[in-house]
């Protein structure tokens, strides 16, 4: 359902407290909904009810329902990497690390079938009035792998190499909800991408 054309959306300055904490619960309610029945549960009206917000409001905040789904993807994304802080990726390699990162956020997603399916399906409708929520998606999953490498300042064969991850790492998360991909399949597929990390930069004048 589109936003009623006389609504448009937040953006800068930066929310207020208040704000903040009322996009939060519309967050929790969109997930909350997705987790019970997928990507057709979500209804902005439900979402509104259910996080006590106006509807008008509601359209203020995310224009459609799948912008809010791509906004909850990043949520839990976000809360994702908070939990790798506390609890570091152990392996010895940054190939190691980042693969462990991204099959405990593929187990997260697994915990969650309906939730996992709802935000991917709403990442793939995606067009391009969504592309800051998607960008959002993109930027927490860099700053995840990032993370996971130990790398701040990563070299420009690093970030190709941490995009071929990203989209591996989606289209090994399509398969497998879709039913055409096996949990052993994902993590050799994301284990496979993420030996791009160790290989060495190509030499210097080559590009």
């Amino acid at each position: 359902m589109p936003a009623p054309a006389s609504v448009s959306r937040i953006a800068a300055p930066p929310l207020t407290e208040r704000q903040e904490a009322r996009r939060r619960r519309i967050l929790r309610a969109s997930a909350q909904l997705a987790c019970r029945g997928g990507f057709d549960a979500v209804q902005m009206r439900e979402v509104a009810e259910v996080s006590q917000v106006a509807l008008g409001t509601l359209y203020r905040y995310f224009p459609s329902k799948v912008h809010l789904l791509v906004a909850t993807m990043q949520d839990q994304l976000e809360q994702l990497h908070g939990a790798l802080h506390k609890k570091p990726p152990a392996g010895g390699s940054a190939a190691e690390r980042v693969a462990e990162t991204l099959m405990r956020a593929f187990r997260a997603l697994q915990r969650e079938p309906q939730l996992a399916d709802a935000m991917v399906r709403a990442l793939t409708f995606a067009d391009r009035s969504a592309s800051p929520e998607v960008d959002q998606v993109s930027r927490q999953t860099t700053a995840i792998i990032l993370d996971a490498m130990g790398q701040e300042s990563p070299t420009p064969e690093q970030l190709s190499a941490v995009r071929v991850i990203e989209h591996t790492w989606l289209s090994a998360l399509i398969t497998w909800l879709s039913g055409r991909a096996s949990i052993a399949q994902v993590r050799t597929d994301i284990e496979t991408a993420c030996r791009l990390i160790d290989l060495p930069s190509p030499p210097e004048g080559r590009q």
